[in-house]
């Protein structure tokens, strides 16, 4: 199993986007605007993401690096597109405003990439090679392997790929890829029969072939005043 079904289990499991930072869906800005469901925001509430819109936090500089990092975590293969494609450091930067608690580990870890890319290589992290900087993020992509030296760094990945993932999987195509159909009604066959026979008991014979036919749940049952079924 590879790193992006990874991911697509843990927020399978968690139902879905904005779980791990708190946000949710209707608050998430994603390709200049914020994604929400008519009337489901107040007043204050648009005029605070407007004022926010309006803002800049990251430089094109750090934006560039954002933007390389988020499709490295999330890359486009056959069933969805890149991390980028979905406007994901659009919302890395709408949250670096709606949470200013995460603005100096960010820029903190950014300016780390400069640092550590001139130590191994010579130059800044946006010149860098594709290869070299998958070195460079391995050694902090990975926490049970990173030294020491790097737990910083590892601290600083690990939020990245969580607001990689939020803004991800609050998308259409992010819900898509891993299956999330919202609320939808489902089919019941009644009680199971183990759980029947546990307490002495079972489906009518007579019945089954009325009421656990999943194409006929339209149907409405109509019994005589004897309690025998008519139609």
């Amino acid at each position: 199993m590879n790193r992006r079904e990874n991911l697509k289990l843990l927020f399978a499991g968690s139902i879905g986007a904005g779980l791990l930072l708190g946000c949710e869906p209707e608050q998430v800005k994603l390709k200049g605007e914020v994604i929400g469901t008519p009337g489901g925001r107040t007043e204050e509430e648009k005029a605070r993401d407007a004022k926010l819109l309006a803002e800049r936090f990251f430089t094109e500089e750090e934006l560039k690096k954002i933007s390389t990092l988020v499709d490295l975590i999330m890359p486009a293969d056959e069933q969805s597109p890149a991390a980028t494609a979905l406007g994901v450091p659009d919302f890395i930067e709408f949250m670096m405003k709606d949470q200013p608690n995460m603005q100096t580990p960010m820029r903190g870890g950014l300016m780390w990439l400069d640092f550590e890319a001139e130590e191994k290589f010579g130059k800044v992290f946006n010149d860098l090679e594709a290869t070299q900087v998958q070195e460079l993020i391995d050694l902090v992509a990975w926490p049970e392997k990173a030294t020491e030296d790097y737990q910083g760094g590892v601290r600083w990945f690990n939020m990245l790929r969580n607001l990689t993932c939020s803004g991800y999987f609050s998308t259409q195509e992010g819900w898509n890829y891993m299956g999330y159909m919202g609320n939808v009604p489902n089919v019941w066959d009644g009680v199971p029969a183990a759980v029947l026979s546990k307490h002495g008991l079972a489906n009518p014979e007579k019945y089954a072939g009325v009421y656990l036919k999943p194409e006929e749940r339209s149907k409405v049952a109509v019994w005589d005043e004897a309690g025998n079924l008519i139609g």
